[in-house]
């Protein structure tokens, strides 16, 4: 058998593999450290309620969705 035989072989027996639980925390926790230095730089601290939220935190909370919607992508899609 040579090697591109063997590499076929593999290839077809492969099982598609999730990023799983782990992958999607430290995706997670990157989003949320983005969302930190995001409300850092508008002069506010993340966590804190505010009674009316200012456009530049609204931003920061969508930017924060978006990221956090893209490792839930990226933790359900499965690879070789």
């Amino acid at each position: 058998m040579n090697l591109k035989s063997i590499t076929l072989l593999l290839t077809a027996a492969a099982v598609p593999v999730f990023a799983g639980p782990l992958g999607y925390a430290l995706c997670q926790t990157g989003c949320n450290g983005l969302a930190v230095a995001c409300y850092a730089g508008a002069g506010f601290t993340f966590g804190v309620a505010l009674p009316a939220a200012p456009p530049v935190l609204l931003a920061c909370n969508s930017a924060l969705g978006g990221c956090m919607a893209a490792c839930a992508v990226v933790a359900l899609t499965p690879t070789l």
